[in-house]
C-alpha cells in the first residue's frame, strides 16, 4: 500500500506540538483530590471542637488543618493523623486504629505529614519545664537537659532523622504519584517567653523553641531531599504564640484547655495552616 503524502511532515508537527505543550499536572482532573493526613496531634488538633466521632481515641478534631485544607480544595479527605503518635504509629497499631500507611494508595494525589515530635520526646519537654516561680526558686530545664556536655533533646532528635528518612521513603513508595507535603511545628514560644503568663524562664522557652526549631529543620531538609514540599507553621504562628492573647493564638497557652490542648494548635491556627497547604498545592 501506498504510503500517504507528506507523513513524515504531519509526524514532525505532532511531535513538536507535543513538546511545546505545558506538562499535565498530577492534579489536573475534573475528579476531587484524593487526600491522605498523616502525623500525630499537632495534625489532629486535640480539643478543637468539634471532635472526629469516627476514633475518638485518637482526639482528632473536625477543623483541624487536614480537614480544612480539605475544604479549601474540595478533596476527599482520609484523615488517619493520631493524638500521640509516632513514626511506629505509621507501620503498627496505635489505640485499636490502623497502621497510618493503610490509608495510603497508589491512587492517592496528596498526603500531608506531621511527625517526630512524639518521637523526640519534644512534647514532654514542656511539662519538664514548668516553673511557677520566678528563679531561682525552681529549676532550669535548658541547664538539667544539659549532661556532660550532651544535650538529650537535640540527640534524640538527630537520631531520629534517619526515620523521616525512611517515612519520606515509604509514603512515596505507597502513593508514588501523589503530592507529599510536610507540616512543621509551630512557634509554641516568642524570644524570652512571657514569664509568669506561661511557665517557663526565659531560657527555658528559648530552650524549648530551639529544639522545636531543630526538629523543624530536620523536617524541611529531609523534605527537600525527597522532593517534598515543607510549610513552615513556626512562621505562620509567629506572634500567635501561647503567650499571645487568647483571640490572636495559633497556638494555646500552656494553661488553657480551650479551643485546643495546652500548647497545640487553635481552630484560628489550625486554619492558618491549612491555607498555607492549600496555597502550596494550588500554586505547585
Amino acid at each position: 500500500m501506498k504510503k500517504p503524502k507528506h507523513t513524515w511532515l504531519t509526524t514532525a508537527l505532532l511531535t513538536i506540538t507535543a513538546l511545546l505543550a505545558p506538562p499535565t499536572h498530577a492534579f489536573a482532573t475534573d475528579e476531587p483530590l484524593r487526600y491522605v493526613a498523616l502525623g500525630d496531634s499537632y495534625a489532629a488538633a486535640p480539643l478543637v471542637r468539634p471532635l472526629d466521632p469516627s476514633d475518638v481515641g485518637c482526639l482528632r478534631s473536625l477543623a483541624n488543618y487536614p480537614h480544612v485544607t480539605a475544604q479549601l480544595l474540595g478533596a476527599d479527605l482520609t484523615d488517619v493523623t493520631c493524638s500521640g503518635a509516632t513514626a511506629d504509629d505509621f507501620t503498627g497499631s496505635k489505640l485499636g486504629t490502623p497502621p497510618q500507611y493503610d490509608a495510603l494508595t497508589a491512587d492517592t494525589d496528596l498526603v500531608t505529614v506531621t511527625i517526630g515530635a512524639n518521637d523526640a520526646e519534644l512534647f514532654r519537654l514542656p511539662r519538664a519545664c514548668v516553673n511557677t516561680l520566678p528563679p531561682p526558686f525552681g529549676t532550669s530545664c535548658a541547664a538539667t537537659s544539659i549532661l556532660w556536655g550532651t544535650d538529650r533533646y537535640a540527640r534524640a532528635i538527630d537520631a531520629w532523622a534517619p526515620t523521616f528518612d525512611d517515612t519520606l521513603r515509604t509514603i512515596r513508595a505507597e502513593a508514588p504519584r501523589a503530592k507529599i507535603v510536610v507540616v512543621g511545628y509551630g512557634t509554641y514560644l516568642r524570644p524570652g517567653g512571657c514569664f509568669p503568663s506561661q511557665p517557663y524562664w526565659s531560657q527555658d522557652a528559648d530552650y524549648i523553641q530551639a529544639r522545636i526549631g531543630r526538629l523543624n529543620d530536620v523536617l524541611s531538609s529531609t523534605a527537600a531531599r525527597h522532593g517534598a514540599h515543607y510549610v513552615d507553621t513556626a512562621a505562620i504562628s509567629t506572634g500567635h504564640d501561647a503567650c499571645a492573647p487568647a483571640a490572636d493564638r495559633h497556638i494555646q497557652s500552656a494553661l488553657s484547655l480551650a479551643d485546643g490542648a495546652p500548647l497545640h494548635p487553635t481552630s484560628a491556627g489550625s486554619a492558618a495552616f491549612a491555607r498555607a497547604i492549600a496555597s502550596a498545592v494550588a500554586d505547585d
